[in-house]
């Protein structure tokens, strides 16, 4: 991994990029959740990251306490049960980050992050929820960095692969949780939307640390297209 100013640095620059992706993604988001939701996330999720980044440049310290900020941020800016459940989490795993990031650390933070979203939104995978991308994705991700001894930038690419199927995954499912539960099996067919602003979060950290470190990001010849959207 690289040096601490460094990784403060990408940090940084990763927020810009999630905030503004979401931004970017603010209608698409909206109109999934229309379909099953209370049609709120983008603009929850636009919102909240885009006072993050607001806020980007007042962030200073060691790297689990900018992490550590960045939830904070989330939980008062975000709406909805979206706020505690990204803020919340990633306020939680921040402190796997104490020292810095390395591929022990991230892999503790994917681990910690994931624990506390379950614990958060008492959901599995089949629920129709951001766990069914969110699981996979930090499963590949711990399976590439200790078991398969491959670079951390490789490692993400996969598990942002993963995190991709998780997406298409949830479409046949009948939701099990939140407001998409009460349409029953009118839910069916429709992508969540908390798995895919994941994805697309996970998508910009790929991006940023392909900036920063190496590897090969191309691991999967076979892996589906980019999830498919309608016309804006």
């Amino acid at each position: 991994m690289v040096d601490e100013d460094t990784q403060r640095e990408a940090v940084l620059a990763a927020v810009d990029a999630v905030a503004g992706r979401l931004s970017d993604e603010k209608k698409y988001l909206t109109d999934l959740d229309s379909a099953i939701g209370d049609a709120d996330h983008g603009s929850n999720m636009s919102r909240g990251f885009g006072k993050v980044a607001e806020k980007a440049g007042e962030m200073d310290g060691e790297i689990d306490e900018i992490v550590k900020t960045v939830g904070t941020t989330l939980i008062a800016e975000v709406g909805g049960a979206s706020g505690p459940l990204y803020g919340g989490s990633i306020m939680f795993a921040s402190q796997e980050l104490e020292g810095g990031i390395t591929a022990e650390s991230s892999v503790a933070f994917a681990e910690a992050y994931l624990e506390k979203v379950q614990d958060r939104g008492n959901a599995e995978v089949g629920a129709k929820t951001m766990v069914d991308a969110l699981t996979p994705a930090v499963h590949t991700y711990k399976k590439s960095i200790e078991q398969d001894d491959l670079p951390p930038l490789t490692a993400l690419a996969k598990a942002v692969d993963a995190a991709e199927r998780g997406v298409r995954f949830t479409v046949p499912l009948k939701a099990r949780k939140g407001r998409a539960s009460y349409l029953d099996w009118r839910s069916v067919g429709h992508q969540d939307p908390g798995a895919t602003s994941t994805l697309f979060i996970m998508e910009e950290l790929l991006d940023v640390a392909g900036e920063y470190l190496e590897g090969d990001t191309d691991v999967d010849a076979t892996a589906p297209e980019s999830v498919e959207r309608g016309d804006d």
